[in-house]
């Protein structure tokens, strides 16, 4: 894994240092932290963050809104540690582009082990073969990491990217919510079906002209999901 940057977000100094000691045994070593929203999106200006751990409950701000701004200038991986652990509070940190949602009380370890996870996920973006899928519409292109919407660039977060490339890769083949979480998040990743039903509909947000009514990522009743290229679609 290349050199990395972690930015951690949190109140509690005693959070921070134990999560930078543990990083620090799995040799990662750069990493910049902030106690307040204000101060985090300060390191933000000035460094380039590979991956931001943030909470929700901060002194200066809310943590969801703090999230939004985040995902507006870069696509790096956002993983929430917070003491929230509601359903509701877990769907909007996803549907706000958060790649991850991990509650208090925590093991260092496995928060180590889940960025080091989606990490490597980010830097595939970079590494991945040269690849350009066109769908009019959109256009992916799977070496840059890049996807265009009419020609726009648009912010795409790792798990968003990774999932619409797998389904550039398997066009017009129908995939179950559970056949997705398996082949796109696991066994990396702990979480529930739910998470790609809210990926799916973040990226539809993104790629579709109605998200209401999808033209390319569609829904086959009783069946799952497929994504399909306009002359595929009759």
């Amino acid at each position: 894994m290349g050199k990395s940057t972690i930015l951690l977000v949190d109140d509690e100094q005693g959070l921070l240092d134990l999560l930078t000691f543990t990083l620090r045994k799995f040799d990662i070593h750069d990493v910049l932290t902030a106690t307040t929203a204000k101060g985090a999106l300060k390191l933000l200006e000035k460094y380039e963050v590979s991956l931001i751990v943030l909470d929700i409950m901060l002194p200066d701000g809310d943590g969801f809104e703090i999230c939004k701004e985040i995902r507006s200038f870069t696509s790096a991986p956002i993983l929430f540690l917070t003491a929230k652990n509601q359903d509701i509070d877990k769907i909007n940190g996803f549907n706000l582009g958060a790649d991850d949602y991990i509650t208090k009380p925590f093991n260092p370890t496995e928060v180590v082990a889940r960025i080091q996870v989606h990490l490597r996920r980010y830097q595939m973006i970079d590494n991945v073969s040269k690849s350009i899928y066109d769908f009019g519409y959109f256009k992916l292109n799977k070496r840059s990491g890049q996807l265009f919407v009419q020609n726009k660039e648009v912010t795409c977060a790792p798990m968003e990217f990774l999932l619409l490339t797998f389904f550039c890769e398997h066009i017009n083949f129908i995939f179950t919510a559970s056949d997705l979480y398996e082949k796109v998040w696991l066994p990396y990743q702990h979480g529930d079906e739910k998470t790609v039903v809210i990926h799916i509909s973040r990226l539809r947000k993104k790629i579709e002209p109605n998200p209401k009514k999808p033209q390319f990522l569609i829904n086959v009743r009783g069946l799952g999901y497929k994504l399909v290229k306009p002359e595929a679609k009759l």
